[in-house]
């Protein structure tokens, strides 16, 4: 499971690419990789819950966010491994 963290580095540019990231995010979740997308409050960018993917693959979708290539954000990939779960979450254990 992973949590992405997308902090605002450049945000004049994110009127132009806002397009492209709601795409990417779109894909994420048609593809069954993103579980939860969000705003970092207040107003400093956001999260995604990732889960289903390797590290890897996840930092090339992670790249090909627009908001990322363009310079809108920094990502952060962080990686956590489930100790205890919550049963209604018991999906994130594999």
């Amino acid at each position: 499971m992973f949590i992405i963290t997308l902090k605002f580095a450049d945000k004049s540019k994110a009127p132009q690419h806002m397009e492209g990231h709601n795409a990417w995010i779109k894909r994420g979740f048609d593809d069954g990789v993103f579980q939860l997308a969000g705003s970092l409050q207040p107003n400093a960018g956001g999260a995604i819950l990732a889960h289903g993917i390797a590290r890897e693959e996840l930092e090339m979708r992670v790249n090909d966010d627009p908001f990322v290539a363009e310079g809108v954000v920094s990502a952060e990939i962080l990686e956590i491994a489930p100790g205890r779960v919550d049963e209604r979450l018991a999906f994130l254990r594999a």
